[in-house]
């Protein structure tokens, strides 16, 4: 081989490894949160995610992105989407772990905590075909609403079988559910929906007319729907939306009327399809009380908000985990890349913007599990879910932009998979509420529910007692609290409030839980002094080399 095709001072390929045993934040938080009892599951996950077959399918996923099968060679309508092979091997792994309904197959303490965890790890690999996980997952509790539908259908969604394909519910092993929503002219306006149903039987069944502009994952067997009820066929009570379960394939075999016209050629999250939906007299049936259709999908809305969290922190770990792999490999004027001590700084500021997501995530899946017997608990879910929501997401996207430019050129490259992550980042900012949705949903809260504002105090003043930086910090939201009649007139500002408190959540459990010079860092950073805009800026004096080597896969 010619001198010229001989390749030095490359790091080798990051695979074969443990995600898990990589990440102490995540064990260390799966055993505080109460998921402790599933570490070897969890564990098993995390070395099949790390495994170099495993990787391949992630890319293969993502290069071969769905196609949309409308007809068949008959002419007939068939409303199909063909995906590669690699999407049907990561959705199959999921589903039999249970990461689309663990918790509702095994509700003992700590089985969201213990499902977040594997979805984290698995999100890590591809996080397209996540989108039907987290919706199969968020619709049951939801269901749960209309019993009839939940005793024929939640055992299907539950099944830890994946069996592709659409067909009428009693003759699938398995089944995903996903949901339609948006529409062209509403948005996040979901209120302003156009897409009606009427009574057609007396057995129940609505027909549903409609154009929903983005539906992910269509090829699910089941999604709830919203649609505008008239007064006239609700009886007593206005007219309002309504929120419906609506089946690919009815009971008796036929294809229902709900057509696929396109599908979107998105930003990222390619390996999943999302497409325009026609609903034309599309059979379905209602799902909670009429004309309260918002409050049925919201039980649904705040489980996948969860996953949004949870999936955010997902692709900011990964982005760390190969930004300091290439950093431990790599050499540039006589010194590894990871000792340079501006490349430090930039390694480590990202490491504690992840472990602090991390954390994040996993105590807000503790909410979820501890709510239904705590009050307190389910205060703080209520408060916690919209502001990680924001925060979280929002920070996603800066920490995979910042982690590609630690690769340099290559990270440019598509083989290195920084792109794929960068792509992905912006998503779950937009999904199930964007910024300004959920900045608005913290204000409601707190407005109408003080209760959440009095957990938040208990959850800090630990923390708070044993930081004087952070006791400064939450003493001053406090008084900008205190000071305004109602929490509603801060609108104009409420980006910069539930950062804060975002910020102030994130402190306490790194003051509490997590290591020393992490919490140090962030406390110095993010919650006292003048932090820059970019990473790379944490002042003197901190331990950045811990903080690095903490953050680094182990590999041999």
């Amino acid at each position: 081989m010619p001198p010229t095709h001989e390749v030095l001072n490359q790091p080798p390929p990051l695979a074969g490894y443990d995600l898990y045993d990589a990440d102490p934040v995540l064990g260390d938080a799966l055993h505080r949160e109460g998921g402790g009892w599933a570490e070897e599951r969890v564990r098993a996950l995390g070395v099949l995610a790390g495994s170099p077959e495993t990787i391949a399918l992630g890319e293969a996923a993502d290069t071969h992105p769905p196609l949309l099968r409308t007809h068949d060679r008959h002419g007939q309508r068939i409303d199909e989407v063909e995906f590669h092979p690699a999407w049907h091997r990561l959705l199959g792994t999921a589903v039999s772990h249970g990461l689309h309904a663990a918790p509702w197959r095994d509700p003992r303490p700590g089985a969201q905590v213990a499902r977040a965890a594997g979805f984290y790890l698995w999100t890590q690999v591809e996080a397209g075909h996540g989108c039907p996980v987290s919706m199969t997952f968020a619709a049951v509790p939801a269901l749960r609403a209309a019993p009839e539908l939940a005793a024929a259908w939640e055992p299907k969604l539950t099944a830890t079988t994946y069996q592709p394909g659409l067909a009428p519910v009693a003759a699938k092993a398995g089944a995903l559910c996903g949901m339609a929503m948006t529409e062209k002219q509403g948005g996040s306006d979901v209120r302003a929906s156009t897409t009606t149903a009427e009574p057609a039987r007396a057995d129940g069944l609505w027909l549903l007319t409609g154009h929903k502009w983005f539906c992910s994952a269509p090829m699910s067997d089941a999604f709830l729907v919203l649609a505008q009820t008239p007064a006239s066929a609700l009886g007593p009570g206005p007219a309002g939306l309504s929120c419906f379960l609506v089946p690919r394939v009815l009971p008796d075999g036929t294809r229902n009327r709900f057509h696929l016209q396109r599908l979107k050629d998105k930003l990222g999250n390619r390996a999943n399809a999302s497409a325009e939906v026609e609903l034309d007299g599309a059979a379905g049936w209602p799902v909670g009380e009429p004309g309260r259709g918002l409050a049925a999908i919201l039980e649904m809305v705040n489980h996948t908000r969860l996953d949004c969290v949870v999936g955010s922190a997902a692709l900011m770990r990964q982005a760390v985990a190969q930004a300091t792999h290439h950093a431990a490999h790599r050499s540039a004027f006589g010194r590894r890349l990871a000792d340079q001590p501006l490349m430090t700084n930039v390694l480590a500021d990202l490491a504690v913007e992840s472990e602090a997501a991390t954390c994040l995530a996993m105590r807000v899946a503790g909410a979820f599990d501890r709510a239904p017997g705590d009050p307190a608990e389910a205060a703080l879910r209520r408060l916690a879910t919209a502001a990680a929501k924001y925060w979280v997401c929002k920070r996603a996207p800066a920490v995979a932009a910042e982690a590609l430019e630690c690769l340099g050129g290559n990270g440019y490259v598509e083989e290195s998979g920084m792109p794929r992550l960068y792509r992905e980042a912006p998503l779950n900012s937009i999904w199930e509420g964007a910024g300004n949705i959920n900045s608005l949903d913290v204000l409601r809260v707190l407005a109408r529910q003080p209760e959440a504002l009095a957990a938040l105090g208990d959850e800090l003043a630990p923390a708070r007692a044993a930081e004087p930086r952070l006791d400064r910090a939450a003493a001053a939201v406090e008084r900008e609290l205190a000071a305004a009649a109602d929490p509603v007139g801060l609108q104009a500002g409420a980006r910069r409030l539930v950062e804060r408190l975002a910020v102030l959540l994130q402190a306490a459990l790194l003051v509490r839980h997590g290591h020393p010079a992490v919490a140090d860092a962030f406390c110095a950073s993010r919650v006292d002094g003048d932090r820059g805009a970019a990473f790379g800026t944490l002042p003197p004096g901190l331990d950045l080399t811990a903080i690095v080597e903490r953050a680094t896969p182990k590999t041999g």
